[in-house]
Formats: C-alpha cells, sequence, structure tokens
C-alpha cells in the first residue's frame, strides 16, 4: 500500500489534481454529447453472490434476493442488479453440444425463467464466466474457444451483463489484453443485439498472488480496459468470502486510485465489492461506501441483503452519498495533499462543486481540515452538506471535521449565496491525552484500567464567518466514572478560533474489563438560528488484568488482535492445523499470524521482560520461494522496543526485551516491503516475565 500511495504522491498525481479540480467552469465537456449513446454512462449498481453466500445459491435463492432488494428500497435506490458469479454451472459446466449448462439441481428449470423473474421485478440480471478454457479441477468455468456462443447464449437467456473472471485464464497462460478484447467484441455482436454490461475481472497481482509478468496483472488493465468495458478489477479480491478486513478495503482504494484520467461516463474502475457486516465495523464500511462512492466505481454489494441490518440498508441508500457516486461528471476523485494516515480527496462534480473526503486511516480520532481552495473552489463563503449526517452549513473557507478512527467525513462543497447561515463548528470527539501522569502515544486507541484517572480534552472550532455564543461541552463515561472539568469556557468563540475543553475522568476500581466509551455533547448558540448541538463519541479499551509469573502471553488475554489474512490463531500457525513450527523445531505456545498484524496486551507495568523467538512458519515450505519474509517489532507505550530487521524462512530471531514500566505493549509484524506473499510469522514461545 505504501508503494501505491506514493504513485498518487508526484508530479502525476500533482497533474492530475490540477487537471480535475481546474475545469469547475466547464464541467459537463468531460462527458460525451449524448450520453444515451453509452452503456452505463454513470457506475452500475446492484447486488452479487459471491461474499455473502459463495457458491451456495440456487433458483430459489436468487429469487428471494431480487424480492428483498425491492421491498428493502434497494433497488429504488439504484442498486438494480442481481448478479450470479460462479456457482451457477453445472459439474460438467459445457454439455455435449458445447452450451454452458446451469447446474440442474440448483436451477431445474434453467435460467430463463429466473430471469424473467428478475426483470418481472424492474431488475436487471447478471451472470459470471471466465475469459479462459474450462479446466477440470483448478478453475470451474471457463468460456475459452467459445466466446461468441456463450455471448449468444447469455443474450438469449436475457442477461444484462457479464462478468469475466481470468482464474481459468491465469491457469491456461493467456494475454489478458487478448482475450477480453475478443470477448467483449463477442458480447457487443451477441445475436440477440442485446446490449450487455461487460465487467472485466483480472484480480491478478503481484506480490499478492506471486511473481507475474506486468501485462498479466490487475493493475495493467487500465491501459486497455476502458475501451472496451463498462469496468474493470483494479486490484486483486477486496477479502476472502465472509472475510473483509479493513486494511484490504484501503490498498484496493489505493489500487483503484492510481489512473483516474482513464474514468470517463461508460468506463469506471472496480476496486471489488462493498462488503458490510463481512467483518468490517459499521464506520469502516460507512469508510468504504464514501471512498468507493468519490471514486465513482460500480456500486455491487457482496453480502446478503436479506439479511442487512437496517442501519447498514439506510447507509446503503443514503440518497447524498449515492448522488455522488452517480454524479453525470463520472470524475474520480483525486488526492489533495501528501498520503498519509489522514489524507484528502476531492471529487469534481457536474454541477462545479466538490465532494470532499477527510480519510482517517489510523487508530484514533482526529480533526481533519482542508480548504475550498485546496478543493478547487474559490470565494469567501461556502456552504458545506455533510452527506451522511445531512447537517448544512457555512465556512469562510476551512473545510473540518472531526473523524472516528478508520472513518471519513464527506462534504458537497459549493459557494455560498443569500443569508449567511449556520456557522462550521466542528465539535472534537474526546480525546485521551493522558493516562495518570503518562503521555497517550499519538495515533493509539487509549486504554485504560479500573482505577485510572485521565485526561480528555475536547476541541471545539468554529470554521464560519459568524460567532457562536456560550460554548459548552458535557463529557460522560462509563458506568461509575467520575467525570470533572478543568478549564473555563469561553463566552464567546468568533470566526477562525478553537477553544480546548479539558476534562479528569476517574475509573472505578472494579471498572469492568471490555468496550466503553467518552461522549461528548457539544452546544452553543447562534444568532437566528437558536441552540445548535453536536454529539461525538470516543471509544475506549478497559483492559483485563495484566499478566502474572512467567506468563505465556499467546494464552494470555489480548486486547487487539489482527492478521494480514484469516485471524491470528493461538499455538497453532496461521490458518490453523499445523503446531507453531521454525525450522524443524516444534514449539507448543505461540501466536502464529500473517503480515501485517498487530497483538496488543495490557502489562500496567508490572512486568519486567519478554522472550520469544519470530520467524516464518515451516508451513510455508512446501510453497514458492516468494515472499515468506517479514519484520518483527515489540513496541511499549509506542515505542520501539525490539526490532529484528528482515526475517526469513530458514533464519528465527531470538527476542529478549526489558519490559519495564510498559503499559500497553504491541507485538507487529511486517512485510518487509514485498507484500504478504507466504508471510505466516510466528511469535514462537512468548513469555512475559510479570
Amino acid at each position: 500500500m505504501k508503494r501505491l500511495s506514493a504513485l498518487l504522491g508526484g508530479v502525476i498525481a500533482a497533474a492530475l489534481v490540477a487537471t480535475s479540480l481546474a475545469t469547475a467552469a466547464a464541467p459537463a465537456s468531460a462527458a460525451p454529447s449524448s450520453q444515451a449513446d453509452v452503456l452505463s454512462p454513470t457506475p452500475y449498481m446492484g447486488w452479487n453472490t459471491y461474499y455473502g453466500l459463495g457458491g451456495d445459491f440456487t433458483d430459489t435463492t436468487i429469487r428471494s434476493v431480487a424480492d428483498s432488494l425491492v421491498s428493502r428500497g434497494l433497488a429504488k435506490a439504484g442498486y438494480d442488479i442481481v448478479w450470479l458469479d460462479g456457482g451457477w454451472q453445472a459439474d460438467v459446466p459445457r454439455s455435449e453440444a458445447g452450451d454452458l449448462q446451469p447446474n440442474a439441481a440448483k436451477f431445474p428449470n434453467g435460467l430463463k425463467p429466473m430471469v424473467d423473474y428478475i426483470h418481472s421485478k424492474g431488475l436487471k440480471a447478471g451472470i459470471y464466466t471466465d475469459a479462459g478454457p474450462y479446466i477440470p479441477g483448478r478453475c470451474g468455468l471457463g468460456s475459452g474457444g467459445h466466446y461468441q456462443r456463450d455471448a449468444d447464449q447469455f443474450a438469449a437467456w436475457g442477461f444484462d451483463a457479464v462478468k469475466v473472471d481470468y482464474l481459468c485464464g491465469i491457469a491456461a497462460n493467456l494475454d489478458p489484453k487478448t482475450v477480453f478484447t475478443e470477448f467483449a467484441q463477442a458480447l457487443r455482436n451477441n445475436a440477440s443485439h442485446r446490449p450487455m454490461i461487460f465487467n472485466l475481472c483480472n484480480p491478478v497481482t503481484s506480490p499478492d498472488w506471486g511473481n507475474y509478468p506486468e501485462s498479466q496483472q490487475s493493475t495493467f488493465s487500465w491501459s486497455y480496459a476502458p475501451a472496451i468495458a463498462q469496468s474493470w478489477r483494479t486490484y486483486t479480491d477486496v477479502g476472502f468470502q465472509g472475510d473483509i478486513k479493513f486494511k484490504d478495503v484501503l490498498r484496493n482504494y489505493d489500487a483503484n486510485a492510481r489512473h483516474p484520467e482513464v474514468v470517463k461516463p461508460g468506463a469506471f474502475g472496480d476496486p471489488d465489492y462493498l462488503a458490510p457486516e463481512l467483518g468490517m465495523s459499521d464506520e469502516e464500511f460507512r469508510t468504504q461506501l464514501t471512498l468507493w462512492s468519490v471514486a465513482a466505481a460500480p456500486l455491487v454489494v457482496g453480502s446478503d441483503v436479506r439479511k442487512l441490518s437496517a442501519t447498514t440498508v439506510g447507509m446503503l441508500t443514503d440518497p447524498d452519498v449515492i448522488a455522488i457516486n452517480q454524479d453525470r461528471a463520472a470524475v474520480q476523485a483525486v488526492r489533495v495533499g501528501a498520503a498519509g494516515t489522514t489524507e484528502t480527496w476531492v471529487k469534481r462534480l457536474a454541477d462545479g462543486s466538490r465532494a470532499v473526503v477527510l480519510l482517517n486511516r489510523g487508530d484514533s480520532a482526529k480533526t481533519l481540515t482542508t480548504t475550498a481552495k485546496a478543493a478547487g473552489l474559490s470565494g469567501s463563503r461556502f456552504t458545506l452538506k455533510n452527506a451522511w449526517t445531512n447537517a448544512v452549513t457555512e465556512s469562510a473557507g476551512t473545510i473540518s471535521a472531526a473523524v472516528s478512527a478508520h472513518g471519513a467525513a464527506l462534504f458537497r462543497v459549493q459557494p455560498a449565496r443569500g443569508v449567511p447561515g449556520v456557522p462550521h463548528v466542528t465539535a472534537g470527539i474526546p480525546v485521551v491525552t493522558h493516562v495518570g501522569t503518562d503521555a497517550q502515544p499519538d495515533g493509539v486507541a487509549p486504554v485504560v484500567a479500573g482505577g485510572d484517572e485521565l485526561r480528555a480534552e475536547v476541541v471545539v472550532r468554529n470554521d464560519g464567518l459568524l460567532s457562536v455564543a456560550k460554548p459548552s461541552v458535557a463529557l460522560a463515561g462509563g458506568a461509575g466514572w467520575t467525570v470533572k472539568p478543568v478549564s473555563n469556557a469561553p463566552k464567546v468563540l468568533a470566526g477562525g478560533k478553537q477553544a480546548t475543553f479539558a476534562f479528569t475522568v476517574k475509573l472505578p476500581a472494579g471498572a469492568t474489563p471490555g468496550n466503553a466509551a467518552l461522549t461528548a455533547t457539544t452546544s452553543y448558540e447562534v444568532i437566528g438560528h437558536g441552540n445548535q448541538r453536536q454529539t461525538t463519541v470516543s471509544p475506549v479499551v478497559v483492559a483485563p488484568a495484566p499478566p502474572s509469573g512467567a506468563a505465556a502471553l499467546s494464552h494470555h488475554q489480548w486486547i487487539v488482535a489482527t492478521s494480514g489474512w484469516m485471524s491470528p490463531t493461538v499455538d497453532e500457525a496461521v490458518g490453523g492445523g499445523s503446531p507453531i513450527s521454525l525450522v524443524g523445531q516444534t514449539y507448543p505456545t505461540g501466536i502464529g499470524v500473517a503480515s501485517p498484524s498487530t497483538i496488543r496486551y495490557y502489562l500496567g507495568k508490572s512486568c519486567s521482560r519478554l522472550t520469544a523467538t519470530v520467524g516464518i512458519d515451516d508451513a510455508v515450505r512446501n510453497v514458492g520461494p516468494e515472499g515468506g519474509t517479514s519484520t518483527f517489532q515489540v513496541v511499549g507505550d509506542g515505542k520501539v522496543l525490539y526490532d529484528s530487521g528482515v526475517v526469513d524462512r530458514d533464519h528465527p530471531k531470538p527476542v529478549d526485551v526489558d519490559l519495564t514500566g510498559v503499559r500497553v505493549l504491541d507485538l507487529l509484524v511486517g512485510d518487509a516491503g514485498d507484500g504478504g506473499y507466504n508471510d505466516r510469522a510466528d511469535w514462537a514461545a512468548p513469555v512475559a516475565t510479570c
């Protein structure tokens, strides 16, 4: 991800920003004169079976999903394609006559009646195949050698969209540009003259897949796909079935952001599917939907829509967010300023306004700012509409928001007119600055324990032209927590000014371990607009008891545990099924992870030493030589106490670290700069002396 982000940080990115943002005076010029001639002039929307159902779907399932799309309001919001991924085909996918055939047990009446039902609901139907030939045991479905025949068949069945994968293609060592171009021609020339959306899906990437030539990778598709397809996958899968991680959402977004110059009406980069309730928090999914919307990416839900919560459906159908995605200018957002933990992304809209994203990739809340000038707008007054909250405020030029960890604020910004509006006031999320006398490390979610005394601050800033009166903040914690203000509130907060409200927070000795929160209620008065109120929440982890004696850390309760793929495993290599093993030596205790990984423990200054052995598990010895390198760090309260350097599969290293005075311990694993391919890393026999 660092490499991908860096690619947008140079001269090319600067030129793209200038080109994209400086053309506000004639925004419609980027679009064809007649979008009616363009198939899917704005990003298509819909649902796909892959992440939520895998291959476990039938005629009944698909009809049920179609019903749910309509009844839950998703179809009305634009999610109108019901898309079958792999799994619809028969075990032997092609008949003796040479035609593709559906699984008779799943679709006893064939596909045409199901497609007709989908159409009767006012929806469209999508289907899946592969550009390569069917290879038994290696890929389950392929159209290689039958492109025109299959395109004609899909059209005859009544399908409106076709996803063409490349798993069989890579297995057959085909050239993706050649075969996808041939498939595109077959779709355009189908015997029924039926318009069908072409989703070009080459997920092959390096280093995630291994060492493949650039021409075969998804990151090369941009160079030819816009001329032949309505969308093209820009990186590998965003996750695994039922397991989507936020870090991989960011990875795919960064890859998708590399070539905004080729996106246009009818041709869109595809960073893969939306994945609510498949591993991410609501906040993280809201960020994914925000980023996909400004990227002008297809909005295709990969989860089982029949099971989604009302909260998730509300996010998916938010009209302001969808309007930004469906903007007729079809411009992809570009980053303004440097890449980093916090970033600003800007999308030029057809009416000359801007969609502005303030993105927080980090693990702690931040107040983020940019300016209307940086977004390509000029003037002295600007209207900001928060796409997620619907709040409409006015700014003198600064765009700010308090953004949760892994969160994103999304504004529609345009010059203001008429009577001055409500000033844009940003009520900060409560920030824990100290635990006792110890400063809280920046960028790390706070960890506290029973009996701790905290200092928390809420910064309130006024970016409007008008002053606000009687600003105040009330702070509340968990059950039994005592909160006392230790600062004075100003009587007036003028435009362009900010005030810090500070508090001491005391936890009871018996505070229950687990997730808690600090909740700030900020209020102020605006002449002509009455009392205004904002509520912001900061999650806080109340730690379990620290370890005691000579403790095997793999058997102690962790606070955070992440792994590059799947989940961390206790006393087994990541993925499970085999013990921790390094160059032939087996360890009875340990933690198996894939890079990147963070394992966090609360020590409460009660431990003096950590010993372990770190290395790449022997489970990778039966795979190719690519990857299989990691870095290991031991971090105490934000300070690096041990750094292994690069560790390969043949040379594990011992760890012996002084933990004196450490409250919070992090065990970090990185990818050593070559991606996470084959990085099955072990913390073998980690013992804390406490």
